[in-house]
């Protein structure tokens, strides 16, 4: 097989990075694409960055034995895990992108308030995303918002309902009053509960995630590399999981379908 023709791998610690692979197989229709979802070890957020890190590799160990030209670490914990040391191994091999909360265009867009980061735990732990931060401290008040347990109900198919709306309300109302400028989603599961994320801020708050900016620098690699499919359309996608379970692989084609 011709090494253009070959898949690109797509890893997150479960279902969350389906959101962006939804990006690539819209920017890259000509390109197949394997994902993998460790579920079973999910969240990671609350994990040791050793043992993320840890997971993270043996997950892109399996990619690579599906024969893949370049990985996405679709997940913003394992991202700030394990992304120096995996293109430190990787990246004399194929193209390896991570990714990381959108920060800049929520900085861009320059309204009044603060700037709101969803994220695990670890992620607004790592030096990685202090780092961020403070390129921007200057210049916008940043409120990083850790958000414990919702990943678990995204990996449920909780989207939306009572359960999610409460979380999100209990998290975000006492924020309303000082104003928010916009909101950053700094894990991959977010975008799912985009909506009522939205409907709680009156469709008021700018929601921005990293999905399109990582899927962008993909294709950049894909180019610069000559790895870029000469397809135009008529890419697959193979889902894979580590939860041994008929549901979860339905889950991930369902939310890789949905608007």
């Amino acid at each position: 097989m011709k090494v253009e023709c070959r898949p690109i791998g797509f890893f997150d610690s479960g279902v969350g990075g389906i959101s962006v692979l939804k990006e690539a197989v819209k920017l890259l229709p000509g390109e197949d694409f394997v994902y993998f979802g460790d579920s079973n070890n999910a969240p990671y957020g609350i994990k040791t960055v050793e043992e993320a890190s840890r997971l993270t590799f043996e997950a892109v160990e399996f990619l690579i034995s599906k024969n893949i030209k370049a990985v996405v670490i679709a997940c913003n914990t394992a991202t700030s895990a394990a992304i120096i040391d995996l293109r430190k191994k990787y990246s004399s091999v194929m193209p390896v992108i991570g990714i990381e909360p959108a920060l800049k265009p929520a900085v861009e867009l320059k309204r009044k308030g603060q700037i709101v980061v969803m994220a695990t735990p670890m992620t607004l732990a790592e030096r990685k995303f202090n780092n961020l931060m403070n390129r921007y401290k200057n210049q916008a008040q940043m409120y990083p918002m850790p958000c414990p347990g919702l990943v678990e109900l995204i990996e449920q198919g909780m989207v939306e309902g009572e359960e999610v709306e409460k979380y999100l309300r209990d998290k975000i109302e006492s924020l309303k009053e000082e104003g928010i400028a916009a909101i950053v989603l700094g894990c991959t599961h977010y975008p799912f509960i985009k909506k009522t994320l939205s409907k709680l801020l009156n469709n008021e708050v700018p929601i921005i995630d990293g999905s399109l900016g990582t899927v962008k620098q993909l294709k950049r690699e894909l180019i610069k590399s000559n790895l870029a499919s000469k397809k135009r359309e008529g890419g697959k996608v193979t889902v894979y999981n580590s939860l041994d379970s008929d549901e979860i692989i339905k889950l991930s084609y369902k939310l890789l379908e949905c608007e």
